[in-house]
């Protein structure tokens, strides 16, 4: 049975990085897998990826940053994900709907039912089998060269903050799996394999 694997935290907290060693794991013991992210992943998505993520946009409501997340993830369920998943492939996100919650909801200050409201609506409410949640006190921007931030990342330390700690007071749930993203790239990487090799399901 083929899993819908998604990587959630703040900027900078090694997602990709994890999530691309999972991935050549994965390939390596021949199971059946493709990696996206969000926002993007299709043609279409990558180029309203470009419009929230482009620096001279600072004018965009956050109304319309968090209609053109859910448009985004809309095309990348249905073109790219859900078909994979009936194909009996695996699929590794970086990002999906856990993101708009902390982003365009905690740190925005809209309110979450409404930003859940139009994300069930966005993805047919398709939910991931594992969200691997990447808990951590650090400023994790930090690890990155601040003239290469993206408008969301060039978004005061305030904002960082609501979105770490939205990540790291979230409650438990089933499909959750938290990762002490403060302990080596080896160690995170082997937690993660570890939850996917006890859930048996690859």
């Amino acid at each position: 049975m083929s899993q819908f694997i998604t990587f959630e935290g703040p900027d900078g907290s090694g997602k990709s990085t994890i999530a691309n060693l999972v991935y050549d794991e994965l390939l390596k013991r021949n199971i059946r897998v493709i990696k996206t992210r969000e926002p993007g992943g299709t043609k279409i998505g990558e180029k309203i990826r470009d419009i929230i993520l482009d620096t001279e946009n600072k004018e965009m409501d956050m109304r319309t940053e968090a209609l053109l997340y859910a448009a985004s993830r809309a095309q990348h369920t249905f073109e790219k994900i859900i078909p994979a998943l009936e194909d009996g492939v695996n699929v590794i996100c970086e990002r999906y709907v856990l993101s708009s919650l902390a982003y365009q909801g905690a740190a925005r200050g809209q309110k979450i039912k409404d930003i859940k409201s139009i994300n069930n609506f966005a993805t047919g409410m398709k939910k991931p089998d594992v969200v691997f949640v990447f808990k951590t006190n650090r400023d994790t921007l930090e690890r990155k060269d601040s003239k290469d931030y993206d408008r969301l990342e060039e978004e005061s330390r305030d904002f960082h903050k609501k979105v770490r700690d939205f990540y790291n007071n979230l409650e438990k749930e089933e499909n959750f799996y938290f990762i002490d993203a403060n302990k080596s790239i080896e160690e995170v990487f082997r937690d993660c394999m570890k939850v996917l090799e006890e859930k048996g399901d690859l």
